[in-house]
């Protein structure tokens, strides 16, 4: 397939093309050379290249800089995702969004499922919401992907940070009233290249097996990478950001499993070997 990959050269985007550039013809963007906050650049861009698939890993996922660029959070995470479900219908092509768990509000006791009710409560949550409901009113043949708690080895994320103010700091203090379920971007990105194999469209939620708090988190990767630092729990209203977390975003690989994918391997598993390639 000649697939078109938006956001290429994020932490996502770089574990797709190294997932994909084996079996499949890659057609790789940046801000830089499809801006897909500009309508027309992005219809015209699309349809010249005419790819067969579209996946769209481009996001601005600084979830506190979305309370402070509240226009830059909607221009990218929701018009931009408009104006790539417009160009994916212009050349009738399916679309592959990854969307997150933080377009639901928190307030659950069990792991949310596809059709649960969303309800944002950050800028970074609705704009990914209108980024879906974009892709609900225009296009048939999608494939939107939840996830959570992504990282990789690629660009910042937790387990990067953690390790590096351990080389300096004998305690750390780490949320542990937030729950969800760390997610390794190169099991997504393989799973990613199953589901795009079928024409099985819809919302999915796909993230490593298992849950934990960001402080539960934190231990294991100082365990795993034989750390020696004191973790210190601390509630999410102690630690002053900018932006509301949902406090409880389990999400649960309903429709993956349904649809005869196998469950992606522990959260454990993953930061395992993550941690054994980094260091």
């Amino acid at each position: 397939m000649r697939i078109l990959i938006a956001g290429s050269n994020g932490m996502l985007g770089n574990d797709l093309k190294e997932v994909l550039q084996d079996k499949h013809e890659l057609i790789l963007t940046t801000s830089k050379t499809m801006d897909i906050t500009n309508k027309n650049h992005t219809i015209d861009f699309i349809s010249n290249e005419k790819p067969d698939i579209v996946i769209n890993s481009a996001a601005y996922t600084d979830v506190d800089g979305c309370e402070e660029n509240q226009d830059v959070a909607y221009a990218v995470n929701g018009k931009g995702v408009k104006n790539l479900a417009l160009a994916c219908r212009a050349v009738d092509c399916p679309l592959v969004h990854i969307s997150t768990d933080y377009i639901f509000n928190g307030k659950n006791d069990r792991p949310w499922v596809e059709n649960d009710e969303a309800d944002p409560i950050s800028v970074y949550g609705k704009s990914k919401l209108k980024g879906e409901e974009a892709i609900l009113e225009i296009l048939d043949k999608f494939f939107i992907v939840r996830t959570a708690w992504l990282y990789g080895v690629n660009g910042r994320n937790f387990p990067k940070t953690m390790l590096e103010l351990a080389e300096n700091h004998s305690e750390i203090t780490v949320v542990y009233d937030e729950i969800g379920t760390p997610t390794y971007a190169m099991d997504l990105a393989n799973a990613i290249s199953q589901l795009i194999e079928t024409d099985f469209y819809g919302i999915y939620h796909i993230t490593n097996s298992g849950s934990c708090s960001w402080c539960e988190f934190a231990r294991y990767i100082f365990e795993v990478a034989n750390v020696d630092v004191n973790v210190i729990p601390v509630t999410a209203s102690e630690f002053a950001r900018a932006a509301p977390r949902p406090s409880y975003s389990v999400l649960k690989n309903k429709t993956w499993v349904e649809n005869g994918f196998k469950p992606l391997r522990s959260y454990k598993d993953a930061i395992s070997e993550y941690i054994g390639l980094i260091k």
